[in-house]
């Protein structure tokens, strides 16, 4: 059932959010990058910073070993085998519980790899993920759900029309993000 899930998962996100806020307090916290890190390279008027460069570069090798995992081994067959239909995955003997918690456990440490590479360049706060959550929604949508080249070629067509629209209105990225839902 989406909607309950969706509304679970909202709930929970509030209540680990208060248990952080609690927890570690209510201020940010920086996250020093490594030496080999910091500086930048310029490309025409483009300014590269060597944190970003290295973030794309590591979410490149963990998208391949997410593909690798995917396609090349028995678990990815047993996912694409739930996905597409759990009853006749259930009855060839494939233990679907079991895979829907090693496909929730991989996501959440895809999903914690993700925050560690946003609090290299942005401020550590106990709701920091909320403000990727549209953006995450758009990039599933346009690529499509369950396939995981869209999801690449949507992030990047997100992420290069909203720059795009950040350009002409610098001070303003929720207009670019509303923009982009419209789009």
């Amino acid at each position: 059932r989406p909607l309950e899930t969706l509304l679970a998962t909202w709930g929970l996100s509030l209540a680990l959010q208060q248990t952080v806020r609690t927890i570690f307090g209510p201020t940010n916290r920086e996250v020093g990058a490594p030496e080999f890190m910091s500086g930048a390279f310029e490309l025409g008027h483009l300014t590269i910073t060597y944190n970003r460069l290295w973030i794309i570069v590591f979410s490149l090798v963990v998208l391949f070993a997410l593909m690798a995992v995917l396609k090349k081994t028995p678990l990815g067959l047993q996912m694409r085998a739930v996905t597409q239909n759990r009853r006749m995955a259930g009855a060839m003997g494939i233990r679907t519980n079991w895979v829907d918690a090693v496909t929730f456990g991989l996501g959440s440490g895809i999903a914690g790899i993700a925050g560690v590479a946003i609090g290299l360049y942005a401020q550590v706060t106990s709701e920091m993920g909320s403000n990727y959550i549209v953006q995450s929604f758009m990039t599933v949508v346009v690529g499509g759900v369950g396939n995981v080249w869209g999801t690449l070629a949507g992030a990047g067509l997100i992420g290069i029309l909203q720059k795009g629209i950040e350009f002409f209105n610098p001070s303003n990225t929720l207009a670019a993000q509303t923009y982009m839902i419209l789009f």
